[in-house]
């Protein structure tokens, strides 16, 4: 499932592949086609960044030797901004000659490193879990706001009786303790410590 650099399908985070040259692009295509995952072309450092601020991405293939900005320039960028810094990059890169590519590709935040010719399934094996990761990650997010929704909708509930109690002028102590004791079940179910009921 291939798109351009504006392409996007709704629902899936894609995988972006960086590199100047055709020919390497198809490759990548053909390589992690059957993911069932968006691929999403940029052909420089400026695309893939226009890419990364447009949609969401499981992961960046990105080749180092570019003209203009090249791969570790890019990295740098993607790192540096709050909406981009967490998304994984695997750099690609033909040079098996010069051993500082490795490190500075490390040093500026890729997650992995991989020399040209690379094994097809090794390649597919690591972009399969990094978009593992990131399902899972979704999945957490929906959790947690799932229950600050429950958490709020309770301290809602608690606040209406708090507020009922003062406008009958006389607190009903029995009812409060029982919306106490159901706050406190709701913050341990969220994994939160339970109201402070004195110093």
């Amino acid at each position: 499932m291939t798109t351009g650099a504006t392409g996007t399908v709704a629902g899936k985070a894609g995988i972006l592949l960086v590199d100047d040259m055709e020919d390497n692009l198809v490759a990548l295509e053909a390589i992690l086609g059957t993911l069932d995952q968006p691929l999403v072309r940029a052909r420089s450092g400026e695309e893939a960044m226009k890419a990364l601020l447009r949609q969401e991405f499981a992961v960046v293939l990105l080749d180092v030797l570019m003209p203009g900005m090249d791969g570790f320039e890019t990295a740098a960028n993607i790192k540096r901004l709050d909406q981009t810094k967490d998304i994984p990059i695997i750099f690609l890169t033909g040079n098996d000659l010069d051993t500082t590519f490795a490190f500075r590709g490390y040093a500026t935040g890729a997650a992995d490193y991989l020399t040209k010719p690379f094994d097809p399934w090794v390649l597919r094996a690591k972009v399969t879990v990094f978009l593992e990761l990131h399902h899972k990650s979704r999945q957490l997010r929906g959790l947690l706001e799932r229950d600050r929704d429950r958490l709020e909708a309770v301290e809602q509930r608690l606040a209406a009786v708090e507020r009922q109690l003062a406008a009958d002028g006389r607190p009903d102590v029995t009812a409060l303790a029982h919306r106490v004791a159901r706050l406190e079940r709701a913050l341990r179910g969220v994994g939160l410590p339970g109201p402070r009921t004195g110093d």
